[in-house]
């Protein structure tokens, strides 16, 4: 269905990969990982026509449907969902007219392939924009309780992931490119992509750093390697990725080891060798007396000594020979991970947030949630959990700040320092460096670049604009910025979404080891299971405990 043969892609002098291959057969579900930055993302934007490979190719039947979900697709903040739809599906009067023109020209034509293949193509999109069709998957997402005339900018990350999954679907696609399909995405919903997932006949090329979706809808990994610029493929899904490469490096391991063994056994014989050439050497010099007997001797002690530096010199080529040969063993590489770790937070008494008759939402709309009474204490760990768009990302807002409440009030602790971490990284300067971001936190720019380091924004990485870094790099930024900020409460709205998974592991370590409290907003279920002591749902406008 769709193949990719020695494709190369570098950016800014960077090379991403170089002479990958791969194909992914008709209804095969295949999913693509990596750190962040290796280069996921644009390898699926040249898959989906959008950019340009250096060289290389990629091969497809001319009229396959590819199906393009980018990651952080944001719409026009002033239109509805149904103007979104509308514009997606087309002009059903335009489309109608172009059909009559094109079985007009075809059946003078029968033969053009061409016009026979438009023919068919814009009878799809006319099937396909009926708008029982279109309003059945919008009530399939979830998308039909929302009011009619509510922007597109007043949508939640999730309500924003699933339009944009309403308008895929609409497209019929015979392959899907999905980057980072899971982020935002309540728990029902993502058990709902897995379920079509695994029924659709369509292909699939997935990134994502879910575990536990990649196990569950996936049976073929590609594993993208930055340091060598080379594209690993591995049966079965994420943990069966996970067992094989574990074994991969535990007997590369081995081999190099036996090698450097090897090696040091065949340095040790040529020092030696050349050790006892250098002696019988000093030996012959040393005989100064001129008997014929002594000359005799001599003359074979220098002889030996040549001989055993010949051996010497043949071992050393022999050395040099396998240390350039294929059988050569290369050390196995570590990916380098993100050093976080958090100050030990200032004390806090004993109510850090007191929501008092709470009522959350947006002026003009009725609200999210109402008559909120509750109180976050020193040390929880609490995971809000609830469908996209109940309110959720709203309250962390109302709670920093952000939005202003439509009724009650918040209160903070004296000592409470609040810390948001927005799930749009919003927070961000966009035209601002990530060194502009936390250079006020250090004596000079050396320390606020190694800083960075730790967060792996390294060289000129530091320079550039916020916009033009990868999410993953914008992530990283925002727990640099969370760590230097010196607060003791954590507001999280989905955090993990654009780490990568090692990322994720050092993130969930740093929070394990913060003494402060932590609200967050997530998803991932790996995540909850690991980590939360306490979940607060969001339904129907309350919170319960």
């Amino acid at each position: 269905m769709l193949a990719v043969s020695h494709l190369t892609k570098t950016f800014n002098l960077q090379t991403l990969f170089e002479n990958i291959t791969f194909s992914i057969n008709p209804g095969e579900k295949v999913g693509l990982i990596g750190p962040n930055g290796c280069g996921k993302t644009t390898l699926l934007r040249i898959l989906a026509g959008v950019e340009e490979a250096d060289s290389g190719q990629v091969y497809h039947p001319g009229n396959l449907r590819i199906g393009y979900l980018p990651q952080g697709f944001e719409f026009p903040a002033e239109l509805t969902i149904a103007q979104i739809v509308n514009g997606a599906v087309g002009d059903m009067e335009a489309l109608t007219e172009e059909l009559v023109n094109t079985a007009q020209i075809l059946a003078q034509q029968l033969n053009d392939r061409a016009l026979t293949e438009r023919y068919d193509d814009l009878l799809r999109r006319i099937q396909n924009a009926e708008p029982e069709r279109a309003a059945r998957i919008i009530a399939e997402l979830g998308l039909n309780t929302i009011p009619e005339n509510l922007p597109a900018a007043a949508l939640s990350g999730g309500q924003k992931t699933r339009l944009s999954l309403v308008l895929l679907l609409l497209e019929d696609p015979q392959i899907v490119l999905l980057d980072e399909p899971t982020n935002h995405l309540d728990i029902s919903m993502l058990e709902w992509l897995e379920n079509w997932l695994k029924n659709t006949t369509c292909g699939a090329l997935i990134v994502s750093h879910d575990r536990m979706f990649l196990d569950r809808t996936v049976t073929r990994i590609l594993e993208m390697d930055p340091l060598s610029q080379v594209l690993r493929c591995y049966e079965g899904n994420y943990s069966s990725y996970l067992e094989q490469r574990e074994n991969e490096i535990e007997t590369q391991w081995s081999a190099y080891k036996d090698q450097e063994a090897k090696v040091r056994h065949m340095k040790a014989d040529i020092m030696r060798a050349k050790e006892q050439a250098a002696y019988t050497e000093r030996k012959a010099s040393a005989n100064h007396t001129g008997s014929p007997e002594n000359k005799m001797g001599k003359d074979h002690q220098k002889r030996l000594a040549k001989k055993v530096a010949k051996k010497a010199k043949s071992r050393e080529n022999r050395l040099d020979r396998y240390e350039k040969s294929d059988e050569k063993v290369e050390k196995p590489q570590e990916q380098h991970t993100i050093r976080m770790e958090f100050e030990n937070a200032p004390h806090l008494g004993r109510s850090v947030i007191q929501m008092e008759r709470l009522s959350v939402g947006f002026p003009g709309f009725p609200p999210l949630l109402e008559n909120i009474n509750l109180q976050v204490r020193a040390s929880q760990r609490i995971a809000f959990t609830g469908l996209n768009g109940c309110g959720k990302t709203t309250l962390l807002r109302t709670l920093v700040g952000e939005i202003p409440p439509l009724a009650g009030k918040v209160i903070l602790g004296s000592s409470v320092r609040l810390g948001l971490m927005s799930q749009d990284l919003n927070s961000l300067e966009p035209q601002q460096s990530a060194l502009d971001h936390i250079w006020s936190n250090f004596p000079n720019q050396t320390e606020a670049r190694r800083f960075l380091g730790f967060y792996l924004l390294m060289g000129d990485e530091v320079l550039k604009p916020a916009s033009q870094l990868s999410y993953g790099q914008r992530a990283r930024l925002m727990l640099a910025m969370l760590v230097v900020s010196g607060c003791n409460v954590l507001l999280l709205d989905e955090p993990i979404n654009h780490l990568d998974i090692s990322s994720r592991a050092q993130f969930e370590q740093a929070l394990q080891a913060f003494t402060g409290a932590i609200l967050m907003v997530v998803h991932d279920r790996y995540f909850i299971e690991r980590f939360t002591q306490e979940i607060w749902q969001v339904k129907d406008g309350k919170i319960t405990i």
